[in-house]
């Protein structure tokens, strides 16, 4: 599990796209009322374990804002 302080971008040399998978998410709020997004990626079909959890992603309300500027500017 991850819990995601800061996104940086970067250039990548190659780029290609990944098997797809079920994904889950949750929000929550912690003891002190911080709020949190969780997102959760299962195996893909040729996995051992199948619907076995494989990450999970904790964004808080500072990176969840980052990574909506990031969405914006994508569409």
């Amino acid at each position: 599990m991850a819990l995601v302080k800061k996104l940086s971008k970067i250039t990548m040399d190659r780029n290609i796209t990944h098997d797809p998978v079920d994904c889950s998410y949750t929000v929550f709020a912690d003891e002190s009322g911080g709020k949190y997004l969780q997102i959760d990626t299962y195996g893909s079909n040729t996995r051992k374990l199948k619907g076995k959890k494989s990450q999970s992603i904790q964004f808080n309300e500072d990176s969840l804002r980052e990574l909506l500027e990031i969405v914006r500017g994508i569409l």
